[in-house]
């Protein structure tokens, strides 16, 4: 191993796999140079080197500080971003994964906006942009006495563009688009991805508001306007374009929609620099035009703790958590100084408001060592007691930094002052962390389990190799039910609900994503969003029999239950799709090849070899 630190890395061989192709650093002919144990430790020195460029640290503190940040990786305690994991001691590439850039309404500004996001792409990061400052379709223009292509054709524009980049060389670019509910063209913006295939590499989410909802419910109608004049030019019925959205997210999943009023309510304290209208690719991080956030999740499953007691607080290690949080906050900011930018403008606006978003994976397989079922009251309970828990303590760290560092600078143009001088300005995020939790060997954010048990056919070998959820696995021998003939069955689909021989609370902790209702996998989006200041990225799974009528009381609970945004995707909606358990996707294709692809918080990705697209944790 080639590091200088005693404890060493304990990956799994997916794991292994995952860093060996996409994260490991490589020479001139492509060979490995690099380890888990010298990728730990090259991310722990260059983020902790910060301390002593920017804040005068002895040798002797950023020595120990280094060994804090390698142990919480190498222990899969607390993993950063994707970027950072790649690029953090290299001198290249950004560590950030989240970018919103600014679109106006000029041909300058648009070609600007490209280029930007070019640049953006090219270094590791997902870019969203807001639509609803484009003029109409048609609309007249002065200069040149023509006639206005409309936000559509400017989406195509930024997709085209996008597609050219691949992203540092390891993965395809990552986009979020935006409008405002009340654009003249939205009913074009909600159809324009009907077509499957159409503006691949884009995300797109209505924009609306609690009055727009309000007229949902009464069936009233609203006002278009035109940004470019602030005129009404129509009305529609808020029933009807909502019922647009519907059916295409029951079609193929999109649009998504984002409660902009909601978002912006944490948005106070830099109000000066206007409202937030974009989110990056995946829905979690709100931002302001050129603003970036470097993500950092921690693994819950790591820290439960045996107890003799029959309250689930007792099985967490609270003091240990404290720690880690501490460190991650302490971690994150660094990362803004450690960063490369690709735009001055994005560094500034960064650097002016030092956003960080510290979220959490594996929560689902904290979830099964209590042995609590996802879809419960109590499973809601603790996810929102531990994300208030670590709310409060990321706040403080964050306080605490600004004591020692200064609050983030934006601070001082606001108007809307109170007593806490952060550090930064958000600090809790809930990402997919759609490969670092791979590289973690845990379940992705906030997401429950996605499968018991899957295979993988080795060509070479000519053997069926069974991959099982660890926690699974041990229950099933410790219990008498494990057999080959059980990981057939449910590696090709079949659920275990519908098994026999089973004990009842296996199949009851054990639930899956599929087998969870809209309604359930909904109210735990809300129970942790109380205590997220930022977003939360989680898809909304629904079985293929999911009617219409489900889209709608999943939409329409989520902006009751006080969530910012929400996304569902209804198995088997698209005919190019990634299907798991056995079957192959004719469109999308890992490395390795594998059956198993997965789709969760809008992005797909493989479970051996962790090649993802549209994933940027």
């Amino acid at each position: 191993m080639t590091t200088t630190f005693e404890v060493l890395p304990r990956l799994s061989p997916q794991a292994e796999i995952i860093l060996n192709h996409r994260y490991y650093l490589k020479d001139s002919n492509h060979t490995v140079i690099e380890d888990s144990a010298g990728l730990f430790e090259r991310v722990a020195k260059a983020i902790a080197q910060i301390d002593a460029d920017y804040y005068g640290a002895l040798p002797v503190e950023v020595e120990l500080l280094t060994k804090d940040f390698y142990d919480m990786m190498v222990q899969l305690e607390f993993l950063p971003n994707s970027p950072t994991l790649m690029n953090a001691g290299t001198n290249r590439g950004t560590l950030s994964g989240c970018f919103v850039l600014p679109l106006e309404d000029s041909m300058e500004e648009i070609m600007k906006a490209a280029s930007h996001s070019a640049m953006v792409q090219k270094f590791g990061g997902g870019t969203g942009f807001a639509l609803s400052k484009i003029r109409p379709k048609g609309s007249p223009i002065d200069t040149t006495h023509g006639k206005a292509c409309g936000p559509i054709e400017v989406l195509k524009t930024l997709s085209r563009v996008s597609s050219m980049i691949t992203q540092g060389g390891k993965r395809d670019g990552a986009n979020m688009a935006v409008m405002s509910v009340y654009h003249p063209d939205i009913i074009s913006f909600i159809s324009c991805k009907a077509v499957e295939g159409d503006i691949h590499n884009f995300n797109i989410s209505v924009a609306v508001d609690s009055n727009f909802m309000e007229l949902v419910k009464t069936n009233a109608k609203f006002p278009l306007v035109a940004p470019n004049t602030n005129e009404v030019v129509g009305w529609e019925s808020a029933t009807d374009v909502f019922n647009l959205i519907i059916e295409g997210a029951w079609r193929n999943g999109e649009p998504g929609m984002i409660f902009l009023d909601r978002i912006n309510e944490d948005n106070k304290v830099t109000k000066e620099f206007g409202n937030m209208i974009a989110t990056n690719p995946c829905g979690e991080q709100p931002l302001l035009g050129n603003e970036s956030c470097n993500l950092g999740s921690i693994n819950l499953a790591k820290f439960y703790q045996e107890a003799d007691s029959a309250d689930w607080y007792n099985f967490i290690d609270w003091e240990r958590l404290t720690k880690t949080v501490n460190l991650a906050i302490h971690f994150l900011d660094n990362v803004i100084d450690a960063n490369k930018y690709a735009v001055i403008d994005i560094e500034d606006m960064t650097k002016a408001t030092r956003k960080i978003g510290l979220g959490i994976m594996g929560f689902a397989d904290l979830l099964v060592q209590l042995k609590v079922p996802y879809n419960s009251d109590r499973a809601q309970s603790i996810g929102g007691a531990i994300m208030e828990y670590i709310r409060t303590a990321a706040d403080v760290a964050s306080l605490n930094l600004g004591g020692q560092r200064g609050p983030f600078p934006a601070w001082t143009r606001s108007t809307h002052k109170i007593h806490e001088n952060y550090r930064n300005a958000c600090r809790v995020t809930v990402a997919p962390t759609g490969t670092i939790s791979m590289i973690a060997g845990c379940a992705s954010g906030i997401e429950p389990i996605f499968a018991l048990a899957w295979k993988k056919q080795n060509i070479l070998e000519g053997k069926t190799l069974y991959y099982v959820n660890s926690y699974f696995e041990e229950v099933a021998k410790e219990q008498g039910f494990y057999s080959t003939e059980l990981m057939e069955a449910l590696s090709n689909g079949e659920s275990l609900q519908n098994l026999q021989n089973i004990p009842q609370w296996v199949k009851e902790v054990y639930v899956t994503a599929p087998e969870i209702s809209s309604e359930e996998h909904v109210q735990m989006q809300a129970a942790f969003q109380t205590w997220v200041d930022s977003g939360i990225s989680k898809t909304i799974n629904l079985s293929n029999d999911a009617t219409i009528e489900d889209v709608f009381t999943a939409y329409l609970n989520a902006w009751e239950l006080g969530c910012k945004g929400i996304t569902i995707y209804r198995n088997g909606s698209r005919t190019q799709e990634v299907l798991v358990n056995g079957h192959k996707d004719v469109a999308l294709s890992c490395e390795c090849d594998s059956s198993v692809l997965i789709r969760e918080s809008g992005c797909i990705s493989c479970k051996n070899c962790g090649w993802s697209a549209c994933e940027i944790s």
